[in-house]
């Protein structure tokens, strides 16, 4: 039987039409690679051990996956022959601030010289018993976290014996670029080196700068090998695995720590002294004008002497604040500073950074005198930021030569 016409005119072509290609798109989103310490990378720096006398510059966030790099290494058969440690001590079990002495590591039955005692780097004698340093610390990426302090001396000590530095690299949590650079002649141990508060840098990128720009004694030169992350660019929100620090015990506090740091210099509490430290912000004089309050204790290996001790404090609880938008903004917040500043009834006592035992001197902390003339005179955030300039963007060119990541 024969087809109409008709039909053929309308279904034929259907069939003679080629196929269009169509994208086959996936059903699920690829996963993004794992972000991997330098630490954990064992194999790309355990034959450079092999023979060798190692001295390793590591704290409680020294891990190579879920355990200490120095009981990693040492079942490894590595020959670790001293642990330096930094301030907080290597285990982890010093107040801030608090003079940490020499011992023996019970675990290992390595000795640990203190680097925050009565030497802040390891001497002549230290450097001969060993032939390769290692340093692996978790940075949080502020000027005044004292382990680039750390950093830099330790470096000066290899320089001076000719021993080879590596660092096992580590992101950084706080990855932006922000603040005034720090004033030279305000130089203190909260703050060595010409840069801003936040530094946009990881440990090994920031040992590159203090070789290239001449920070060292002398202007010696460290041999320096970085093993790099892996996976990791520049700006990735990274979280811990480990604590920072004693104060420094919750994401929450390490990505606030920029801003409320600054705090250390004036009246107000920042939350030592409390399981809630840099997440937090508050003072006795405060009362009547914030219902949200905490109050400080002594509490052995955290903060035996906070300030404002067994007083109820009055402010801001920023432990459910969302930190997105300053990180995407690459901003340290000094709006809280303004609004604790007017709200406090005793002005000419808000600057009074002695009564912390912490850091004291709100120069020191911010890098510049100026910032606290300005808080004073009701400077807006934008005038002070205004300020910072050009010194900023001139730190953020020179930063582009010591990049070892992708931004």
């Amino acid at each position: 039987m024969r087809l109409p016409v008709f039909i053929l005119c309308v279904f034929l072509p259907l069939f003679l039409v080629p196929a269009i290609a169509v994208e086959a798109k996936p059903m699920f989103a690829p996963k993004p690679a794992v972000v991997i310490p330098g630490a954990d990378q064992v194999s790309l720096y355990l034959p450079l051990l092999k023979g060798k006398r190692v001295g390793m510059v590591v704290n409680p966030t020294s891990t190579i996956g879920n355990k200490s790099s120095v009981d990693s290494l040492h079942a490894l058969g590595v020959d670790i022959r001293a642990i330096f440690g930094p301030e907080h001590g290597f285990r982890g079990n010093a107040s801030n601030g608090a003079k940490v002495k020499d011992e023996t590591d019970p675990a290992t039955g390595i000795p640990v010289i203190s680097l925050y005692g009565k030497k802040s780097k390891p001497s002549e004698e230290d450097m001969a018993k060993i032939d390769i340093l290692i340093y692996d610390i978790q940075d949080v990426g502020c000027r005044f976290f004292t382990y680039i302090n750390t950093l830099r001396n330790v470096m000066e000590s290899c320089a001076a014996s000719g021993k080879e530095l590596l660092i096992l690299d580590r992101p950084n949590p706080n990855d932006f670029v922000d603040g005034p650079i720090l004033d030279m002649n305000l130089k203190s141990g909260i703050g060595q080196f010409p840069i801003p508060i936040t530094h946009g840098m990881t440990v090994g990128e920031f040992a590159g700068m203090i070789n290239g720009e001449g920070w060292m004694k002398d202007k010696q030169q460290c041999k320096i090998k970085v093993i790099k992350v892996k996976n990791y660019t520049h700006g990735m929100d990274y979280t811990l695995p480990v604590n920072a620090s004693p104060n420094l015990n919750t994401p929450q506090s390490v990505l606030l720590y920029p801003s409320l740091c600054l705090f250390e210099g004036t009246i107000i509490s920042q939350g030592r002294g409390t399981y809630m430290p840099f997440t937090v912000l508050g003072a006795p004089a405060l009362k009547g004008k914030y219902s949200f309050h905490f109050t400080p204790k002594s509490i052995p290996g955290m903060s035996e002497d906070p300030l404002h001790k067994n007083e109820d404090c009055y402010g801001l609880d920023l432990r459910k604040y969302n930190t997105a938008p300053l990180r995407k903004a690459g901003k340290v917040n000094i709006a809280w500073m303004i609004e604790l500043y007017k709200a406090y009834p005793f002005k000419e006592k808000f600057f009074d950074g002695t009564q912390s035992k912490a850091m004291g001197d709100i120069n020191k902390l911010v890098g510049t005198t100026a910032f606290k003339a300005q808080i004073i005179a009701g400077k807006s955030e934008s005038e002070i930021r205004k300020s910072w300039e050009p010194g900023l963007s001139q730190y953020k060119q020179l930063r582009k030569k010591y990049l070892l990541y992708q931004e």
